[in-house]
């Protein structure tokens, strides 16, 4: 009976301390929130009416390295703070009305969170686009638009959540950033909160672009890529006799590209012959129409593969001088120019692409000129050239905000900025509430009378 009673008191206080904690969590916290399948930490801040400073404060977990937010999850959720006098309140709307949509009567306010350091190559490439930057909005300020900048250095392994709490931040109308996948979706999330527009300037996985309307992803990833160089080939080469040359590479990634071309050459009802790089010269010109104009295509971009394959090509027009031969190559064929260029013009090549580096144009000599006025070193060689992509991004985009406003979308027709690398032209990534996905595709020609022109789609 003393053993039943010790245990009926135990139970007793367990209820009385369980009543006093919850009563003391109800007054500490308005509520809990259990964690959904989508719900975002954002979501869940503008569900209650809170900030997510406000929310972050209240779940000081959200500030940890590495926090992700998951399922079943449970989210303190403060009070909110004491509501402003009708007249303080009018005063705010109207002050943040001034800064949101009227963009075009002052400077444009710019934000950099990309990893902007001497550390590594990540860094040493970002710093070099950051000058591109910070190039274009000098030439801006010389065509009478104000730009505002402020960079922040959001390394691999920085919290990109500290970086937004930091004096600046929330004031930004455009934010180029981040570098790192996995820093993306609180950057969107804060982006979102704030109506900031969100660039995503370089190579990045997952789908946030589907789900945040203020994102736009420049980055093409390498299936849409491949999408559209297929449909270019298919529409660039009706009548020719298409020719498939294995060139042994076993680390290729190009038989993505060439099992696909097949299958819409057979659906088309399109010959083509496939031969082998190491063929005698023989057999590999046995491949080859005598009436029909040839088109080849190999199942690698690497340069080593690319040469053998000119002196095959080489060999049979030596043999057969009236035989009409084009190529159809891949992005990485612009990085072997200083070899190649030549070759390219004699085999009317068409180089698939999304950007251009035009070693020759006037306006890019100039812009290397002053870059290194500026900085006292060369652009590093790269393809495309970062400081020059920075250069392209910042006009286009800040160009466009000081012309439309909040109201931007990149799409065609909204921006007349002529890039000197890298065009830009952006449709919506999705259905409503999604971002904007840059569509840019291009053909690089390298004609026979020696001239280049890009084809645009």
């Amino acid at each position: 009976m003393k053993a039943i009673g010790r245990y009926v008191l135990l139970l007793l206080l367990s209820l009385i301390i369980g009543v006093s904690t919850a009563f003391a969590q109800t007054n500490q916290w308005r509520t809990i929130h259990k964690v959904k399948k989508k719900d975002t930490i954002f979501g869940i801040a503008n569900t209650y009416g809170l900030s997510i400073p406000e929310l972050m404060e209240a779940n000081p977990d959200m500030k940890k390295e590495g926090y992700m937010l998951k399922k079943g999850d449970y989210v303190f959720i403060p009070f909110e703070k004491p509501k402003e006098s009708a007249s303080a309140q009018t005063q705010g709307a109207m002050k943040q009305i001034f800064i949101r949509s009227d963009v075009r009567q002052r400077a444009v306010r710019v934000g950099v969170m990309l990893p902007l350091h001497d550390i590594d190559g990540d860094g040493k490439r970002m710093v070099e686009y950051y000058r591109g930057i910070l190039m274009a909005c000098d030439s801006l300020k010389r065509q009478g638009i104000s730009v505002d900048i402020h960079a922040w250095n959001v390394s691999i392994d920085a919290d990109v959540r500290q970086t937004l709490l930091e004096k600046g931040a929330s004031e930004c109308d455009i934010i180029f950033g981040p570098l790192y996948t996995r820093q993306v979706k609180a950057l969107a999330d804060f982006c979102t909160a704030y109506q900031i527009k969100l660039v995503i300037p370089f190579s990045i996985n997952g789908d946030d672009v589907q789900h945040y309307s203020t994102v736009f992803q420049i980055y093409q990833s390498p299936t849409v890529q491949n999408e559209a160089s297929l449909k270019a080939f298919m529409e660039r080469f009706p009548g020719y006799h298409p020719v498939i040359v294995d060139c042994n590479d076993s680390t290729s990634t190009k038989g993505l590209f060439t099992l696909g071309l097949r299958q819409r050459l057979d659906a088309k009802g399109v010959k083509y012959n496939i031969t082998n790089v190491n063929s005698t010269d023989e057999n590999f010109a046995k491949a080859f129409s005598r009436k029909e104009p040839n088109v080849v295509i190999l199942n690698t971009g690497r340069s080593p593969e690319l040469n053998s394959v000119f002196a095959k090509l080489n060999a049979l027009k030596a043999a057969n001088p009236g035989i009409q031969i084009s190529l159809y190559g891949y992005t990485e064929w612009l990085m072997y120019t200083k070899v190649y260029t030549e070759l390219y013009h004699k085999y009317d090549t068409y180089i698939p692409t999304t950007t251009y580096y035009n070693s020759l144009s006037t306006s890019v000599q100039k812009l290397e000129q002053n870059f290194r006025r500026w900085f006292k070193t060369d652009m590093q060689y790269a393809i495309p050239r970062f400081a020059i992509t920075g250069y392209d991004h910042a006009q286009f985009f800040l160009r466009g905000l000081h012309q439309h406003g909040a109201a931007f979308k990149g799409t065609k027709g909204e921006s007349t900025y002529v890039p000197l690398q890298t065009p830009l032209k952006f449709k919506p990534a999705g259905d409503a509430g999604s971002g904007m996905q840059n569509a840019v595709f291009m053909l690089i020609h390298y004609k026979p009378n020696q001239t280049i022109e890009a084809v645009n789609y």
